[in-house]
């Protein structure tokens, strides 16, 4: 007997904007210290939008959008805020634990 499997795809099932929020909440806590992963998460809520709408917003091609939030992608921050503001994201920093004052 044979197993048959079919791909996942994430962005399938991120249908509302607050799947989205939750999903990239997700994503900031769990893998907040791999750049690869967060691209990759911002290539699968792109894909859940509209690739090409976002490609017009952000006067980038659709197939170097691709490229960029794939796996495999190594696009710079500029082009990551680029995207992430496209898509209605803002990137906040905060201190995690406090720093020691010295001196």
């Amino acid at each position: 007997m044979t197993v048959q499997t079919t791909s996942w795809d994430s962005s399938e099932y991120l249908k509302t904007e607050e799947d989205i929020a939750a999903y990239m909440t997700a994503v900031m806590e769990e893998g907040g210290d791999d750049p690869a992963f967060i691209v990759h998460a911002l290539g699968i809520v792109a894909r859940a939008r509209n690739m090409s709408q976002l490609a017009r917003d952000t006067g980038l091609t659709r197939e170097g959008l691709y490229k960029a939030l794939s796996g495999e992608g190594n696009p710079s921050f500029a082009t990551v805020l680029k995207v992430s503001r496209a898509m209605g994201f803002k990137w906040t920093l905060q201190q995690a634990d406090p720093v020691p004052v010295t001196g």
